[in-house]
Order: structure tokens, then sequence, then C-alpha cells
């Protein structure tokens, strides 16, 4: 077998599951980052796992909205019921009602089955709905979630805030990190291997033209209902993790439509309908937006003002996102190494 053979090969392989040797590479990387200095610094972790959480909700986020074209506001309050969900099941203090004491590590499992039930009675409430009002529908479910969380007290402790056991018992952020960049690539790579199914091109064909898609014989129903099941799923997964890793709860700080929103834009910032897009650019958004706040204390919610200059922009500009600028580049520089190695064949003589 020769090297380019070999090359073609595992170049397939990492595209089964949505990888491009580059971006292979630049995962080693990321997971090397924690033993590197200043990035092995706490408070720097700590921004690498809020980068892999927000990148991991991009995924979960743009599988819905990029793909059955239904924008998800009520992304956030469904990842925050996982979150409670898992929080209370683990709950050993006397400070609220109730206290089974299961281990975080199963309870996360049941607060995501938990959150693909909202998201398939979310699914079966948007059926007749299409663009603007099924996105609607989806931020009333959320906001009655908030509701409850804030006022079932007795259980969540509503505003006040409830304080779940951890996953770990360490002050250190580092398997926290690996935690949750595990949980990243699980996401990423099911819903990766979703999209590349049947499964994938229904919600292309829906996404794209409901009504073509519905006489071409695919059935919307089950479609819609299973996108949404899943992202809602692994929404209420993510929950799990933020509430055993940090450690506190309130409905505002976590159900939040602004949440929301700040997943929202990330997803389209990186490219609608990529999956990886979103999730590529959290990393350094996280960061800059982290640098942001610690040097303009005085400017709160500047990082929302950010992203709608941003999002207007790559409206405007550049509708594909980060996906689609690395797309045109990509093929760009094919076409030039392409013309490069062209004048570079001697010319036969006659």
């Amino acid at each position: 077998m020769d090297q380019k053979s070999l090359w073609n090969r595992i170049s397939d392989g990492l595209g089964i599951i949505g990888f491009t040797p580059l971006g292979l590479v630049l995962l080693i990387v990321l997971a090397l980052l924690p033993f590197v200095s200043p990035f092995n610094q706490e408070h720097i972790l700590r921004w690498l796992i809020m980068g892999a959480f927000l990148a991991a909700q991009c995924v979960a986020f743009d599988f819905t909205a990029g793909y059955i074209n239904v924008v998800n506001f009520g992304f956030a309050a469904i990842l925050g019921a996982g979150a409670y969900t898992s929080a209370v099941l683990a709950n050993t203090s006397p400070v609220i009602s109730v206290q089974p004491g299961l281990s975080p590590w199963i309870g996360i499992w049941i607060g995501a089955l938990f959150a693909g039930l909202i998201g398939f009675g979310v699914g079966i409430l948007t059926l007749r709905l299409r663009g603007i009002f099924a996105a609607v529908m989806a931020w009333f479910v959320g906001i009655a979630l908030l509701g409850v969380a804030n006022n079932l007290t007795n259980i969540t402790r509503g505003p006040m805030g409830m304080a779940p056991r951890t996953f770990l018992e360490t002050t250190s952020n580092r398997p926290y990190f690996y935690i949750i960049l595990a949980m990243m690539l699980i996401v990423y790579i099911t819903l990766r291997l979703v999209v590349r199914s049947r499964f994938g091109l229904a919600f292309k064909a829906i996404g794209q033209n409901f009504d073509a898609a519905r006489a071409s014989g695919i059935n919307p129903t089950l479609y819609r209902v299973f996108n949404f099941t899943l992202s809602a799923f692994f929404a209420g997964w993510l929950g799990g993790f933020y509430a055993h890793y940090f450690g506190s709860l309130t409905p505002q700080t976590l159900m939040h439509t602004s949440k929301t929103v700040e997943v929202l834009a990330l997803a389209y910032i990186g490219g609608r309908g990529s999956l990886w897009g979103g999730m590529a650019i959290a990393f350094p958004f996280v960061f800059g937006i982290e640098a942001l706040r610690s040097n303009l204390t005085d400017l709160p919610g500047l990082h929302l003002v950010i992203y709608g200059v941003l999002m207007i922009a790559i409206m405007v500009y550049y509708p594909a996102g980060f996906a689609g600028f690395y797309a045109w580049a990509k093929d760009k520089l094919s076409g030039l190494l392409a013309r490069a190695r062209g004048q570079a064949q001697p010319i036969e003589a006659p």
C-alpha cells in the first residue's frame, strides 16, 4: 500500500466521524494545552472548560437550527431542566425536600432523558408550525420551564439557588476539562453520524422546503420529533455537567433566554448547518469575551452586544459563517497548489 493510498484511507476514516487531518491536529493541541503555560493556570483552565461547554451546546443547537430550520429559543431552559434534574437526584442536603443521594455520574443521564422527553414534547407542539411560529412556541416552553424552576422552591430553591454535589473531590480544573472535552466529542461525533445517515438527508430536505419534503414521501412528524428529542437529550446531558462542575444553580443564570441567544450567535457565526463551525470558534470567543470582562468590568452585557454586531455582519456579508469561509479558503488554496504543480511540470520536447 503506497503512502498516498494510506493517507486517503486515514482522511476518509476521519471524514466519517466529521474530522479532517487538520481538525485532528487541532484537537490534539487542545488536549495538550492544560499542560502548557499559561494554559495550566486555574482561571485559564476554567476558560477552556467554558469553551468546550459552549462548543458542545453549539453542536446540539445547530443540529436543530441548521438542519430542520427551527430555532429552539427554549434550548437553555431545556439544558437547565437536565441540570436541575441531576442536581436534585444527587442531593443529600436537608435544605430541599428530597434527598435521593444518587451519584452525579448516574444523575446526568437521567437528567438527559428528562430533557429528551421535554424535547419530544416540544417537537410534538411544533409539528404544525413553521419558521418563527415554531421558534416562538419553543421560547414559550422555555419561559414555562424557567417559571417552574423559579417557583418550585421546595425542590429547586428558586432564585435562592442550590449547591449540587460536584463530580470530583478536587479543586483542580484539569480533570473537568477532559470530562467536558470527552462530552463535546461524543455530542459532535454522534450528531455527525446522524447527519450522514438517511435522517440527515431528511432533515436537510425538511429545512430547505417543508412541503416538497413531505410530497417526496418524507414524514416530517417523525424526523422533527426525533431531531428535537436528540438535541434536547444532549442539552440536558450538558446541563448535568454544568450542575456538578460549578456546584451552583439558579434559574436566571442558566435558563434565561439570553443564554440561548449566546449559543445561537456562536452557532450562526460559526456557520449554520455545519455542526463544527460553532464548536471551532467557541474557544477563541470565550477567551476574547473573558479578557474583555476582566478589563471592562463597568460594561456588563458587552459580550451580547459584540455577538449581535458580529451576527449582523455575518448575515450581511458572509451568511455561510466561519465554516463557509474555511471551505472557500480551502478551495482557493487547492486551486493555487494545482496551478503551481501544473506550471512546475517540465515541457516535453516535440
